[in-house]
C-alpha cells in the first residue's frame, strides 16, 4: 500500500510538473515602438483609419491619424508596419481561474478554493502559477489581462486582476487586492429527486448562510473601530482584508444570479454602503431598475450555456447583453468562470460574438471585453483602452477578435511584445510535420503497394 501510494503520488506530481509552460517571459520595453499605417480601434472613441499609436516604458505617449509624431535624430525606435491591420487594446477575461487550477483530475493542480467559509485574507494572485500552460494559449487569442476570482465558501478571497506574462506572481499582479468575493446563498428551494431536504430545510440553510455573512462583516466593522480607537491592538489579517471594503476603497464581488439572490445581495450592499459587483446575473435584466439606481455593475458569465428553466427562450443567454445595454445597466462578458472553463478562456471573444449575433452592436461587444471589464475590475484607469497615459497592452489583428478565423499576429503587455507560441502552436507543427512526413509517395517510383 506504501509503495501504491508512493507510485500515484509520483504521477500527479509528474502530471504537475510536465503542465508547466516552458516559454521565456518578456523583457521590459526598452525602445519606443511605433505602430503606423494601421486601424486603430481604441473603444474609448471613434475608429482611426490610417492611424498610429506610439508607446514607451510601457506607456502610450501618441495615438492618432496620419504619419505621426516627428523623433529626434539618434531615438531608438522599432517601427512597425501594420500593413493596414488592426490595433486592439488586449481584451479582459473578468471572471476566470487562470493560474488556479491546471488539470480538472488532479488534485495537486486546483488552488481556487480555501478550506472553510469565511477567508477574506486570502489573495488570489498569490497561488496563481505564472508557469501555467493555459496562459499562453489563452494569450494566443487577444486575451491579455484577467480577473482572478476564487471559489468556495462564503467569503473565499480577494480577487486579482493580472497581466498574462511574467516570472513570479508578483511580476502578475496588475491590482492583487482588487475586490472582495461573497458567494450569495441561492434563495429558491429545490424540488428536484435528488434533494432530500425539505423546502424549510433549505430555507433555514440559506439563512444561516447569510447570517455567517452577516456577522464577518459585523466582526469586521467592529474590529476596525476597535484599531482606530486604539492602534495597539493586536492586527487580525482576516478583517483588515476587509477594511478597504467597508472604507469603500474597493467593491465587494457578489456571485448571484437569480433574481431573488441579486436583490438581496443589492439590498444587503446598500445597506451596508458598499460598492458592489454582481458576477453571474443571469437574471440581471429583471433587476434593471434596482441596479441602475444603485449604481451596480454586472459581470455576466458568459453566453454560451443553456438557458435557466425548462420554459426560457431558448435564445436567453444569448440577448441578455444586448438587452442590459439597451435598459442601461453597466456591464461587462466574462466566460462561465469555473474549474471546467479556466482551459476555455481564449473562446472569451466568441461569447461576445454570440450576444452581437442576437443583436448587440460589435462596438459594444468589443467594449464588453475591454474596458467595461476594465472599469469593473477597478483597473479602467489604465487598461481597457487606447489613450494616452494607459499601459500599451494592446494586439494587432488580421480582422475582428470576434471571428474565428482572425488571427492575432502580434501582442504587447505593458509595451513588452509577448511570444505568441505555445503547446498548442507546437502541436500543430509536430503534426503537420508528422504528416508531411508519412505523405504517400507519388505512383510510378518503384516501392511496393
Amino acid at each position: 500500500m506504501r509503495h501504491f501510494n508512493g507510485v500515484l503520488a509520483a504521477l500527479a506530481l509528474s502530471g504537475h510538473a510536465l503542465a508547466q509552460d516552458l516559454g521565456i517571459k518578456a523583457p521590459p520595453q526598452d525602445k519606443i515602438v511605433f505602430i503606423f499605417n494601421a486601424e486603430i480601434h481604441p473603444v474609448a472613441g471613434e475608429v482611426i483609419e490610417n492611424g498610429y499609436i506610439t508607446f514607451e516604458d510601457g506607456r502610450i505617449t501618441d495615438v492618432g491619424r496620419g504619419g505621426g509624431p516627428s523623433f529626434a535624430p539618434g531615438t531608438e525606435l522599432e517601427l512597425i508596419d501594420a500593413g493596414g491591420k488592426r490595433v486592439y487594446p488586449g481584451l479582459i477575461g473578468a471572471n476566470t481561474l487562470t493560474g488556479l487550477v491546471e488539470v480538472n483530475s488532479v488534485r495537486a493542480t486546483q488552488d481556487y478554493s480555501e478550506t472553510g467559509d469565511i477567508a477574506p485574507e486570502v489573495r488570489a494572485a498569490v497561488a496563481v502559477n505564472p508557469d501555467s500552460t493555459i496562459i499562453p494559449v489563452t494569450r494566443k487569442n487577444g486575451i491579455l489581462t484577467v480577473g482572478v476570482l476564487p471559489m468556495g465558501g462564503l467569503i473565499p478571497g480577494r480577487a486579482s486582476v493580472i497581466r498574462m506574462d511574467g516570472w513570479t506572481w508578483e511580476d502578475l499582479a496588475v491590482k492583487d487586492a482588487a475586490g472582495l468575493m461573497v458567494n450569495w446563498p441561492s434563495l429558491r428551494t429545490i424540488s428536484a429527486r435528488w434533494m432530500t431536504r425539505s423546502d424549510s430545510d433549505q430555507l433555514e440553510q440559506a439563512r444561516t448562510r447569510l447570517r455567517a455573512i452577516d456577522d464577518a462583516f459585523d466582526a469586521a466593522a467592529a474590529y476596525v473601530a476597535a484599531r482606530e480607537a486604539d492602534p495597539t491592538l493586536a492586527e487580525d489579517l482576516r478583517w483588515e482584508a476587509v477594511r478597504p471594503v467597508l472604507a469603500g476603497e474597493v467593491p465587494v464581488f457578489i456571485r448571484a444570479t437569480e433574481m431573488e439572490q441579486i436583490q438581496s445581495a443589492v439590498s444587503w450592499a446598500v445597506r451596508r454602503k458598499l460598492k458592489a459587483v454582481i458576477v453571474g446575473g443571469h437574471d440581471a435584466h429583471l433587476c434593471a431598475e434596482l441596479l441602475k439606481k444603485h449604481d451596480i455593475g454586472v459581470i455576466v458569465t458568459g453566453t454560451h450555456r443553456m438557458p435557466k428553466r425548462a420554459d426560457s427562450p431558448y435564445d436567453e443567454p444569448f440577448v441578455l447583453p444586448r438587452i442590459l445595454e439597451e435598459q442601461g445597466v453597466r456591464w461587462c462578458l466574462a466566460t462561465g468562470g469555473g474549474s471546467f472553463d479556466a482551459a476555455h478562456e481564449r473562446n472569451l471573444p466568441y461569447h461576445a460574438a454570440t450576444a452581437v449575433a442576437f443583436g448587440l452592436s460589435e462596438e459594444a461587444a468589443i467594449r464588453a471585453i475591454t474596458l467595461s471589464a476594465a472599469e469593473l475590475l477597478g483597473v479602467g484607469d489604465r487598461l481597457g483602452s487606447l489613450e494616452v497615459g494607459k499601459a500599451a497592452t494592446l494586439i494587432i489583428t488580421d480582422g475582428s477578435p470576434l471571428e474565428v478565423h482572425t488571427r492575432v499576429e502580434r501582442a504587447f503587455i505593458d509595451g513588452r511584445e509577448i511570444s505568441l507560441e505555445n503547446k498548442q502552436t507546437a502541436l500543430e507543427r509536430k503534426y503537420r510535420e508528422k504528416y508531411r512526413q508519412i505523405r504517400p509517395a507519388p505512383a510510378g517510383n518503384g516501392s511496393e503497394q
